[in-house]
């Protein structure tokens, strides 16, 4: 009796597709050959097309000057405050005849709502003044005592004195609202007022006087 072995071959001829045989590189690699198969023109256009754009790009930005996306930025920002400054005057202006209409009605109710809502944090209930100066007095920090003078307070903001653009914050009708408020504070001289600051001021927003200066607290 015979014992039959069962021996197992590997086949390591290299096999090629008919129509592939004309890839086929002259190397081969422990006994890895390779097929030349070319990468798409597309691709190819796209990579060295990338590179003369590189190269005009470095000479341009780095030798010619071009500008840089800081410099773009602050271009396209400048734009953008100068649409926002011509929108602010065009929104702005102030109309006294809108103003008479809001004094009428409930305009005064909802512009002292808007004043505690948003305003006593600075000028404290009824306008007595805290960070913010007092409102109650003769006497105005920026503003003429005028409601055209208020009104443009309110809108614009006054960064010297740390007030708020409102026209961000607040509609066209409630800064009318607010201003109605502020201008019935006006000559009221509630108690416990901060002491006057800057002008004192006519109905007609001309400058009597100056404020007194405010003298230090004792230490």
């Amino acid at each position: 009796m015979s014992n039959d072995k069962t021996t197992k071959s590997t086949d390591t001829e290299l096999h090629v597709e008919a129509n592939e045989k004309h890839l086929l590189l002259d190397h081969s690699y422990d006994g890895i050959h390779e097929l030349d198969n070319p990468l798409p023109s597309w691709w190819q256009f796209t990579f060295y097309g990338a590179i003369v754009f590189a190269i005009f790009y470095f000479i341009f930005y780095q030798i010619l000057g071009g500008p840089t996306l800081r410099d773009e930025f602050k271009a396209d920002n400048a734009k953008v405050e100068e649409i926002r400054a011509a929108d602010a005057k065009k929104n702005g202006a102030f109309d006294m005849v809108t103003f008479e209409a809001f004094k009428k009605d409930d305009g005064l109710k909802k512009g002292e709502v808007i004043f505690t809502t948003n305003c006593v944090a600075c000028h404290k209930e009824k306008g007595i003044g805290d960070i913010g100066p007092n409102l109650t007095d003769e006497y105005w920090l920026r503003a003429k005592g005028t409601p055209e003078t208020v009104f443009n307070i309110v809108f614009n903001g006054s960064a010297a004195n740390g007030m708020p653009v409102w026209s961000e914050v607040l509609s066209k009708e409630e800064i009318y609202q607010a201003v109605v408020y502020v201008m019935s504070l006006h000559n009221t001289h509630q108690a416990g007022g901060k002491a006057p600051q800057g002008d004192k001021v006519d109905d007609n927003g001309v400058v009597i006087e100056a404020a007194a200066p405010v003298a230090p607290a004792a230490k």
